[in-house]
């Protein structure tokens, strides 16, 4: 009885088949020998799906992908702004009920659909809204990344000179500078006697009167690109390009460099943090929790965001990538090995950035370590810089380094979220050839990435940031757990995972999927509603166009779903409403694996469990939905 159920896909952790040769025989000869699929040719049907040529490059695309800015950039000064040690514990909780859960989820369903994240709402064509949602937000996302990205090369293109162009302060900058450099490296510009009054680093007054040239306001407009960052830019995109233009099959091959190089960098740069004076200080403020701070709403919503950002969950980056695994890959071991590194990672740039804070406020001689710098995207531009000023031998290797590996983690995530937008468009006009699709998305965003490295651009970063990414993404991420969880139903997404994987799903990912990741992710958003307040950059309010754009821009992605369901309700065959209603919410017919020979097995094996569940109660189709 076993052997007629066994999936004939099954790939165990060696990467080999587990199928016998008994079982192999009895499939069709059209069917891929295993030899022929390591070889990536496509003996079946004409336009079949790429998959990563190995299984490790998956491995490696998504280390590139999810071990990245948010965890170098964005970790630090959220857990800056939350109390340092106190965020670490509501952070590994939200990891631990949402990360992980949504992380494995979206793999999974990835996977056993060959869909990329707007196709896979096959499974309830009424919730498609959620995947034209998340890939509209993901294309915002990209274009403020890629802005970062020449930020990047800004600074790698300065660190060639010497000295370093922000180890010391310039005149035009006023009195209140210290030299982020040794005073005994730069010829003693600054005595002990007056250091009490220069509060602001070089390294900061660098980043925002030279790289941004930022002016005080937004009320007095944008204005024109940085032409040194519009060179950055383009050379974002162009690497970009170059690397998804053949889709998995290039991008694979430069996984392992975009997912490895970073650590060689961080692991330096740590070394250097801890022998630092006073390092020690930013360090135990970072791993000393406040106690207080934990029973604060605000930090718990810091941390889910953050856990958003990090492992880039409910973007559909997750969805579009395990799309092109082979079916029956272990994504159950993938995603086990991504959140743990990725928290890992997290916490190595923690230890590295707190250290360097609490070498600053050695040097400016506070004790608070939270007042030392502000945080924001300018935190890794201005305490990185900084820390790397006061290497007395031979700064620009390590800069360098930095900002080469700062380049290739901005690089290695938006090749995810770029490809993301390439594979929903691919997916609806399966003519478009990869290559010009690519073509197409780069310009685009390279045009709309102008905004953001204008002497306004961080302002408008800020903006799209909290309105296209922040607030959008909570509300698409519900409905995408509540439309898997209770409409398709967690009990049939179990036995999708059983039929693909070959394995039982535990209880953990039962109660996760069913209750606790939905409904925490619900308190935090009404919890985000209930103490909304206007959006400020650097504490100045935003003119009134300004909320006027960003609510716009929300506003666009949340109305896909009402949208969406609309079509879908319309475009269903049904002589009445009611069956109209029901149909649009039931799988699509095609739903399943993209194998015909595994997708009439599946419907089959499925029709036939399912079957008990039909004509039960209330609570008894609820507890079958949870616990099986």
């Amino acid at each position: 009885m076993k052997m007629s159920q066994r999936n004939p896909a099954f790939v165990g952790d060696d990467g080999q088949s587990n199928t016998s040769t008994l079982a192999m025989s009895s499939l069709p000869a059209e069917t891929q020998t295993e030899a022929e699929q390591e070889a990536g040719k496509s003996v079946g049907r004409p336009g079949e799906r790429d998959t990563w040529g190995k299984g490790v490059e998956f491995l490696m695309s998504c280390i590139a992908m999810s071990v990245g800015l948010g965890n170098v950039w964005r970790f630090p000064f959220t857990a800056l702004d939350n109390g340092g040690g106190a965020f670490l514990i509501p952070y590994l909780i939200v990891l631990f009920l949402i990360g992980k859960p949504i992380y494995y989820l979206e793999m999974v369903i990835g996977q056993f659909s060959s869909r990329g994240s707007v196709k896979v709402f096959d499974l309830c064509p009424a919730m498609k809204g959620v995947g034209v949602g998340q890939a509209f937000q993901v294309f915002m996302l990209s274009t403020y990344y890629a802005s970062l990205v020449a930020i990047f090369c800004r600074y790698f293109v300065d660190s060639f000179h010497d000295p370093l162009p922000w180890a010391a302060c310039r005149t035009e900058w006023g009195a209140k500078c210290i030299d982020s450099a040794p005073n005994n490296w730069m010829g003693g510009q600054n005595s002990v006697e007056n250091i009490s009054d220069r509060i602001i680093s070089s390294s900061e007054l660098y980043y925002v009167k030279e790289v941004l040239r930022e002016k005080d306001q937004i009320a007095d407009g944008i204005g024109l690109p940085n032409w040194e960052l519009v060179v950055g830019l383009l050379v974002s995109w162009l690497c970009v390009f170059l690397i998804i233009r053949r889709g998995v099959k290039s991008s694979g091959k430069a996984s392992y460099f975009l997912a490895l190089f970073p650590y060689v960098i961080m692991g330096v740069l740590l070394v250097r943090a801890v022998t630092l004076p006073g390092s020690m200080d930013g360090i135990w403020y970072f791993i000393k929790p406040n106690w207080s701070k934990i029973l604060d709403p605000k930090v718990w919503y810091a941390a889910v965001t953050q856990c958003f950002y990090s492992l880039s969950v409910c973007f559909g980056n997750i969805i579009m990538y395990s799309s092109y695994n082979k079916f029956g890959h272990n994504v159950h071991r993938d995603a086990t090995i991504v959140t743990a590194l990725d928290t890992a990672t997290s916490l190595l740039a923690g230890f590295t950035i707190f250290g360097i804070l609490g070498h600053l406020a050695h040097e400016i001689g506070t004790d608070d370590i939270g007042q030392v710098v502000k945080g924001g995207a300018g935190l890794a531009f201005i305490s990185y810089p900084d820390a790397i000023a006061k290497f007395k031998q031979l700064p620009q290797i390590f800069s360098v380094l930095f900002f080469l590996m700062l380049f290739v983690l901005g690089i290695g995530s938006n090749i995810a979220m770029t490809s993301c937008t390439v594979t929903a468009i691919r997916d609806r006009f399966p003519n478009f050839k990869q290559w010009q699709c690519s073509l197409l998305i780069a310009v685009v965003s390279f045009f709309i990435g102008l905004m953001y490295i204008t002497p306004g651009g961080q302002y408008m970063l800020t903006l799209v940031d909290f309105f296209g990414a922040s607030m959008i993404a909570l509300v698409l991420g519900i409905a995408e757990l509540y439309t898997i969880g209770w409409i398709y139903g967690t009990d049939r997404l179990c036995k999708d995972i059983e039929f693909m994987l070959g394995r039982k799903v535990g209880l953990y990912w039962r109660l996760c999927w069913g209750i606790f990741t939905p409904l925490i992710m619900t308190v935090i958003l009404i919890y985000f509603y209930a103490t909304y307040e206007p959006l400020t950059y650097n504490k100045q309010p935003y003119p009134a166009w300004a909320y006027g754009v960003g609510w716009t821009i929300t506003a666009f992605g949340v109305m896909q779903l009402p949208f969406w369901m609309l079509v879908a309700i319309i475009r269903e065959p049904g002589n009445t409403w009611r069956e109209k209603i029901r149909g649009a919410f039931k799988p699509k017919k095609n739903w399943g694996p993209s194998d015909p020979l595994l997708r009439e097995q599946y419907n089959k094996k499925i029709e036939h469990e399912l079957t008990p569940k039909r004509g039960q109660g209330f609570w008894a189709s609820i507890k079958q939905n949870i616990l099986g």
